[in-house]
């Protein structure tokens, strides 16, 4: 669904709500129905579920304060001081502000929805009339819920624990959720909430009422979204965003993206030094690095992306044991020290494991979760996907869940099309031992690859061996008694590359056999120093592979780009960021500029874009001749086994 129109939220008008906001807070009153009081019968943890269940002491109605609440848990945990510590202070105006945007959020509702005039008509309504007035109060209070909890959780996640398991072991979740009227509503969902708070084993630190207040109304948000499908009237909260003033917080219909909050995954430091081999593939994540590092924030862009040198999706493969673990994690570890050094946020953004879900819809709905942090222009964000045959596998094959379909839908939306904004602040790695098993459509959008391929020759070998047994010389000297290589230092053939022209072998004709006929044919007719000559190949070509296309054409113009502009920054920028990264937008793409033509002295156009093409055209036929090999050598084994089976035991057909 397009958001087709956006508007504003404006502060003036929030802080004519902010009383009504605070009032609740310091009093609510809600009457327990009767499945919550009676939880506690299946409940996960006896103690708290019960707690909550005899929360109104057995009377009908009990009347709760959070901000009383809060006062008391200050006093518990700082009985001496004068002041609330900051965690309780931020929790509390987090919660009010919250409050405050949903409550502007519900009265935007009732206006767009017609709500308000049925209101006013309530007494006079027939039958129709009052189910479709119930109907949208429902909807009212269930987006009013939602705006809130989204709120709270903008303002209060930055400050929560990036690990909330612990508090979330000791939640039991939400016993009740109230959608009759907004005030039943806000009442409900702030009970509940006030009685956590008050249990002593939830709170034991100013840290957890944070924590706590992140992981409860988290559950809400999820709460809610499990009752979406019912809610009626929605059309005016999915057509438009509201977007708050002077800020970057923004509600698109019932999007949970928590933009600008999703938090960096933990990794292990990695050097580029300490991973054998892979010369092309440390190149490329080098290159990546300082390209992303280019971006400017205050355009909103990249100057490599004007260069045709930025790859917002590209693609490592190779096979098992190389090392695609270790780069993922050395890209990571590269980027986030250029990142601390030159004050940038980072966003580490690995695609997790459990996205695949066995509900309808469920996996589309966490795709879009992951994919839409990415659209975040305030930070730096690189996206690796290991593995990526698995989430990402020929949609055409026999036996793929309809969970990998709808992760495959998500991923081309995001990647292009309507949804895509690439502002050159994040990547897509897609890492692999089985690029043939990768969805056709997910492979056309790669516009950059490299092959992960491990140690490669004897020097390789040696490195991998010397960083192995180095730890154990270190430790104790002498123990390992054996001689050093005589006219080689450790290490040396580790050196990231100057450029992709020392790594490459140059190659001037296809190794695959239909590719190089279909060139010599071509060339009988043009010289490849003439435009008409690459018209006629890949008309051949598609010939040949019926599947390659107008996009395949574009990752080729792509990677010609990419090696127009394989040139190294100034070390200095690095060491003096003002020099280059602190510059406006203009500024850095003319000193790119500038490196570019330097470079482009020793490069001939024509001979790179033969040496593109190639390389291009041998990686579609291997990928395609692999998926087809491995399709033949699996057959083969199965009739293997059943010939032995059958001299075996003697079994007949």
């Amino acid at each position: 669904m397009e958001h087709n129109s956006t508007f504003p939220i404006k502060k003036s008008e929030l802080d004519v709500l902010r009383d009504e906001a605070s009032s609740y807070l310091k009093s609510i009153s809600w009457e327990q129905g009767s499945r919550a009081k009676n939880k506690d019968k299946d409940a996960k943890d006896e103690s708290i579920l019960l707690y909550l269940s005899k929360a109104n002491n057995g009377s009908s109605a009990s009347i709760t304060s959070v901000s009383k609440t809060i006062l008391a848990l200050k006093k518990r945990l700082l009985p001496d001081s004068v002041a609330i510590p900051i965690l309780l202070n931020q929790t509390l105006y987090a919660v009010q502000e919250g409050l405050t945007l949903g409550i502007w959020i519900k009265d935007s509702y009732y206006d767009a929805s017609g709500l308000s005039s049925l209101n006013e008509r309530k007494s006079a309504l027939d039958n129709d009339g009052k189910r479709e007035f119930e109907s949208k109060m429902q909807t009212a209070t269930a987006f009013m819920l939602f705006a809130s909890a989204y709120k709270i959780l903008h303002l209060l996640k930055p400050h929560a624990s990036d690990d909330l398991s612990v508090m979330k072991q000791k939640f039991a979740g939400i016993p009740e959720l109230s959608l009759m009227s907004p005030l039943k509503g806000v009442s409900c969902a702030l009970f509940y909430f006030d009685k956590y708070l008050a249990h002593p084993d939830i709170v034991k630190s100013d840290k957890d009422v944070a924590d706590f207040t992140v992981v409860y109304f988290e559950a809400l948000l999820a709460e809610i979204s499990l009752r979406r499908s019912s809610l009626e009237y929605t059309e005016t909260i999915v057509d438009r965003t509201y977007k708050l003033e002077n800020s970057d917080f923004a509600i698109s219909g019932w999007e949970n993206t928590f933009q600008g909050t999703a938090k960096s995954v933990e990794f292990n430091k990695i050097q580029f030094e300490q991973i054998v081999g892979n010369r092309d593939a440390k190149h490329f994540a080098r290159r990546l690095t300082e390209r992303m590092l280019s971006y400017d924030f205050e355009a909103k862009k990249n100057p490599f992306q004007e260069l045709g040198g930025f790859m917002p999706v590209f693609m490592g493969y190779g096979i098992p044991g190389t090392g695609k673990s270790m780069l993922i994690a050395a890209i990571a570890t590269r980027l986030k020290e250029h990142c601390d050094h030159l004050d940038i946020p980072f966003l580490f953004h690995p695609m997790p494991d459990t996205l695949i879900s066995t509900f309808q819809g469920g996996s589309a709905e966490k795709m879009v979760d992951w994919m839409k942090p990415m659209q975040d222009p305030t930070k730096l964000i690189f996206a690796p996907i290991d593995d990526a045959e698995n989430n990402l596998q020929e949609r055409t094959a026999q036996g793929v869940s309809a969970g990998v379909k709808e992760v495959i839908g998500v991923f081309l939306r995001y990647t292009e099309g309507a949804y895509a904004v690439n502002y050159g602040n994040s990547s897509v790695g897609l890492f692999t031992n089985l690029p043939e098993m990768l969805d056709k459509a997910v492979i056309s959008r790669v516009q950059g690859r490299f092959k992960i391929d491990g140690a490669r020759n004897e020097h390789d070998f040696i490195d991998q061996d010397h960083i192995w047994w180095r730890k154990l010389d270190s430790t104790m000297p002498d123990f390992v008694n054996m001689s050093n290589p005589s006219d080689y230092n450790y290490l040396d053939a580790q050196h990231v590359a100057k450029n992709l022209g020392d790594i490459l072998e140059k190659v001037d004709n296809p190794t695959e056999q239909r590719v190089l006929e279909t060139f010599e044919k071509v060339e009988a007719k043009y010289k490849d120093t003439e435009h008409m000559f690459y018209a006629n190949l890949y008309t051949e070509i598609q010939k040949i592979f019926p599947f390659f296309s107008s996009r395949d054409v574009r990752n080729i113009q792509k990677s010609v780009s990419l090696r127009l502009t394989d040139f190294d920054l100034e070390p200095d920028w690095f060491e003096n960021p003002e020099t280059y990264f602190k510059k406006d937008y203009d500024t850095k793409f003319g000193m790119l500029q500038e490196l570019m033509r330097a470079n482009m002295k020793g490069l001939d156009f024509s001979d790179i874009r033969r040496q593109e093409v190639v390389r291009y055209l041998d990686n579609v036929a291997t990928i395609a001749d692999t998926d087809f090999k491995r399709k033949v050598d699996a057959r083969v084994n199965q009739l293997n086994i059943e010939t032995k089976a059958r001299e075996q035991y003697g079994v007949s057909k």
